[in-house]
């Protein structure tokens, strides 16, 4: 792809672009919501067939995007074994973290703190640990779940840009992750310390949270929220939050927590709740 588009990406109202789209996908009037809906299942091929609800029966396109499937739709792998996928949609990068740094692409990498948003300590705690970065599609379920067992900490919500994410910006981009508006979330269980960042992207009109929250999408400020004291605790599966619109979700664990399962690699389609990786403290 070439630099003209990126270039046209950096000069565009990002923001502005998203808040219009947003406007548009929690319209509920029926022409506009079904029409919406109609043709975003056609373009991307969107299997209905796994919904619990079906055209007609939700109340604004967001509510179409962010559809719950039918019981069983997702079933989980043994979670006392593997890590779960937290999401639908296929392996963008996998790997060690080294000297603070992710890898995005060939050539291309960010550091754990900018993405997490945290201190160079916390950050540090997840030196020699794993990461992994999953990229959601258009069709894809876009709920967003456990990947293990753990108690809310802390988060994070990031401003910044809404560059596309796909494979050529991920190329094309420096610090594409780490540059866009994020939500970290950091967890405490049996698998220690690990964090699910998820990655807004040009038309994500929003970011949400099944616990309360108090930063706003498209913000201007990063908003920093404790929770060590309100005991939000997760099972593995357990929904955590949703993308209304887009995009990706990052995973980093400890050293010595896990390793990702064999043969998989970038490029490899997931499911919702399957097997990612070996709990090294089973």
């Amino acid at each position: 792809m070439s630099s003209a588009f990126f270039a046209l990406q950096h000069i565009l109202p990002q923001h502005a672009l998203s808040r219009f789209a947003g406007s548009l996908a929690a319209s509920e009037t029926p022409w506009l919501r079904d029409r919406l809906i109609r043709r975003f299942v056609a373009a991307y091929g969107v299997d209905l067939s796994e919904a619990a609800r079906g055209i007609g029966e939700f109340a604004s396109f967001n509510d179409f995007f962010t559809r719950e499937l039918k019981p069983g739709a997702r079933p989980l792998a043994d979670s006392a074994t593997f890590i779960l996928s937290p999401a639908d949609g296929a392996v963008s990068q996998l790997g060690p973290i080294s000297d603070g740094r992710i890898i995005q692409a060939k050539g291309r990498d960010y550091s754990v703190a900018e993405i997490l948003g945290c201190s160079a300590a916390e950050a540090a705690r997840f030196e020699g640990g794993r990461f992994m970065t999953i990229y959601l599609s258009p069709k894809d379920y876009h709920r967003v779940h456990m990947p293990a067992a753990g108690t809310l900490q802390a988060t994070s919500y990031i401003p910044g840009d809404l560059y596309s994410v796909n494979v050529a910006t991920a190329a094309g981009v420096d610090r594409l992750f780490a540059r866009n508006e994020r939500l970290s979330c950091r967890f405490d269980g049996p698998d220690g310390h690990f964090a699910s960042v998820m990655v807004g992207a040009m038309i994500v009109a929003g970011i949400d949270t099944v616990w309360p929250n108090t930063f706003h999408t498209h913000a201007s400020a990063p908003v920093h929220e404790d929770f060590t004291s309100k005991a939000h605790s997760f099972a593995a599966g357990d929904e955590m939050g949703r993308f209304y619109l887009g995009s990706t979700v990052v995973l980093l664990f400890e050293p010595g927590r896990v390793e990702w399962l064999d043969g998989l690699k970038p490029g490899d389609p997931l499911r919702m709740g399957q097997a990612i990786a070996q709990r090294l403290s089973a």
